[in-house]
């Protein structure tokens, strides 16, 4: 997560051209004017305490992650917040960690299968204080009051001490696969290790929905690499979805200093990190690696400089309210308090991006997450002791 304080214009003159490139990185984004389509927000629901994950159920009823282990369902109209469901998985929320994503299968309507990511402490006495991310599925049960067969289905070893760049997004495919987002753990001694696929540290991974490991994956049959890796080179991947045309992954990160980016992760590509960045090291802004491209590495589709916009989750827009941002990918921002919209063009395989704007800055809050309704609006996820979901809607009244 990127939250160090953004360095003075001093510090970098001594730092060097880049770290001045970073500051001023994306200042013509802020400048671009504002959304093409009038809207209003609201509170939607409130009285939650540090969310994390959310998602819609197909009956309009919002599931929604706290850290400190709590699963929540919202109403359809948003009027309550259900007591915490149970059954659920022990977490350890120290640092950042705790109980982060849910998603729900694509057959939910028919098996009300729910898939969890979370932190969970390593018990053996002689590795006291580590962690490691995991991630479970369950059936959440009629009335909605518990999860029934909860079955961990992956493991993240070895455990680590350090309790930041999880990682920790979730997204599942149409065709019975869950993606799982894996951070480098921060640590700058260990920061190789997203480099090496004998880790699993700042990697995507791709499981079956079973759990099992799908014999395509692109590192399934090398000897000393673990079969579940499907990407490698991130940092702090915090957001992901599985594009519904072309079946990619697509991936928000935290970079350093300036080195924020968008991803769209094809299978067993290399995504950099910490061989380049386009950002640079807090507080002194160091450069980090040899530049920001290198051949077999695969650059990312955006990036934004400084300040910084700590990206959340992304999804593709796909509704109706807002027709003029169909198509377009919208990423929440937390140390940004905004919601950047990334207009696309060209091939679903190969886009490009044409124009990116800040939404919702108005709001001043740090979004955790952001989800697309069935009503075809928006809906926030505002990180906090006082956390709510705030609805954004067209003031449109013939929709």
């Amino acid at each position: 997560m990127n939250t160090a304080p953004r360095p003075s214009l001093s510090t970098c003159l001594r730092a060097g051209l880049l770290c001045a490139a970073l500051l001023f990185g994306h200042a013509a984004d802020a400048a671009r004017g504002p959304a093409p389509t009038a809207f209003q927000t609201s509170t939607y629901a409130a009285g939650l305490e540090l969310p994390w994950g959310m998602e819609f159920m197909p009956d309009g009823r919002l599931l929604v992650t706290e850290r400190a282990g709590r699963l929540r369902i919202v109403d359809a109209q948003g009027d309550k917040v259900s007591i915490p469901v149970r059954g659920l998985p022990a977490v350890d929320r120290r640092s950042h960690g705790g109980l982060l994503d849910v998603t729900i299968d694509p057959a939910f309507e028919a098996n009300r299968l729910i898939y969890l990511s979370y932190t969970e402490v390593d018990r053996r006495r002689s590795r006291a204080g580590r962690n490691g991310i995991a991630v479970a599925r369950a059936r959440l049960s009629d009335d909605g009051a518990r999860v029934e067969q909860l079955k961990v289905l992956f493991r993240q070893t070895p455990k680590i001490a350090i309790g930041e760049n999880l990682g920790g997004r979730l997204a599942v495919s149409g065709d019975g696969h869950l993606f799982l987002t894996l951070g480098d753990r921060y640590a700058p001694e260990d920061r190789m290790r997203a480099q090496s696929l004998g880790y699993y540290q700042g990697k995507t991974v791709r499981i079956r929905t079973d759990g099992g490991v799908p014999a395509d994956n692109p590192f399934a049959q090398r000897a000393g690499a673990r079969p579940e890796i499907w990407s490698l080179g991130h940092r702090n991947p915090q957001g992901a979805f599985v594009h519904p045309r072309t079946g990619q992954l697509w991936v928000a990160e935290h970079g350093p200093q300036g080195g924020d980016e968008i991803n769209v992760v094809r299978k067993g590509r290399n995504y950099g990190w910490p061989l380049v960045s386009f950002g640079c090291e807090y507080n002194t802004c160091a450069p980090i690696g040899g530049g920001t491209a290198k051949a077999g590495l695969a650059p990312p589709l955006v990036h934004w400089g400084l300040p910084a916009i700590a990206p959340s989750n992304l999804i593709l827009y796909t509704g109706d309210q807002f027709p003029e941002w169909k198509g377009s990918v919208l990423v929440g921002a937390l140390a940004g308090k905004a919601v950047w919209r990334i207009e696309l063009a060209g091939e679903d395989a190969a886009p490009r991006v044409v124009r990116r704007e800040p939404l919702f800055a108005e709001l001043g809050e740090r979004i955790r997450d952001i989800r697309q309704g069935p009503d075809g609006g928006l809906y926030l996820l505002v990180d906090g002791v006082q956390g709510r979901v705030v609805r954004v809607a067209r003031t449109d009244a013939s929709l």
